[in-house]
Order: C-alpha cells, then structure tokens, then sequence
C-alpha cells in the first residue's frame, strides 16, 4: 500500500491549488481516505476524508466551502481542490487511508493522529502568502 502527494506549490491568498494522491496497493472502496496537514510548528490536523465506496464525505470547518474532496472515476487518485486559499492554510498536506473495517460500527470519520490510519503519503508543501 503506498501513497504518494502532489500538486503542492506557492500561491497568493484568495488563490486555489489542486492537490492529488495517487495510491497503489489497494482498493479504494475497502478504505477511508483522508487529507490531513501539518502548519508550521503545529500539530496535524484533519482537513477531509471521503468514503469513496458510498461517497459520504466530511470536511473541518475550518475548511468547509472552500475545499473539495474527490477521487477520480478509476478510483486510484485522490484529489483535494483547494479554492480561497488563506495565509493559515499553509503547512505540509498528507494523504491517508485506513481500512473501513478498523472503525466499523464506529461513528468516525477522520482524525488527527498517525496512529488512526494504516498508511501515509510523505506530504506536499502549500504556501499562501502575499
């Protein structure tokens, strides 16, 4: 199972960037994928995860309407669109999969900890600023 980001970069508050994970391994639809992102000398923090298999998605309200959470129609690439972009949305993004019979029965969704998912990508710097 890997995971690999990209899609990071440099843009100007109020700009938007596109972030992708490609996955190899495993089936999407036997896991939940999820964004979370790391600020400068900050903790990790959860962003989205979709359930691609029922398509039930989630969002922080930190992010909410302004980012989207997607996969794409072969079901090998996640996608995070990234609209609005502000100055705190800057730290490193990582995709994460955890298998959907880990939490089953459970109401969770997405967290913040390494330990609640089974693999990680290494991450892709987003920077906003003016």
């Amino acid at each position: 199972v890997q995971l690999v980001e990209s899609g990071g970069g440099s843009v100007q508050p109020g700009g938007s960037l596109r972030l992708s994970c490609a996955a190899s391994g495993f089936t999407f639809d036997d896991y939940v994928l999820s964004w979370v992102r790391q600020a400068p000398e900050k903790g990790l923090e959860w962003v989205s995860s979709i359930y691609s298999y029922h398509g039930d998605i989630h969002y922080s309200d930190s992010v909410k309407g302004r980012f989207t959470i997607s996969v794409d129609d072969a079901k090998v690439t996640l996608f995070l669109q990234m609209d609005n972009l502000k100055p705190e949305d800057t730290a490193v993004y990582y995709c994460a999969a955890v298998h959907l019979g880990r939490y089953h029965g459970t109401s969770w969704y997405g967290g913040s900890r390494r330990d609640e998912y089974d693999t990680w990508g290494p991450g892709t710097q987003v920077t906003v600023s003016s």
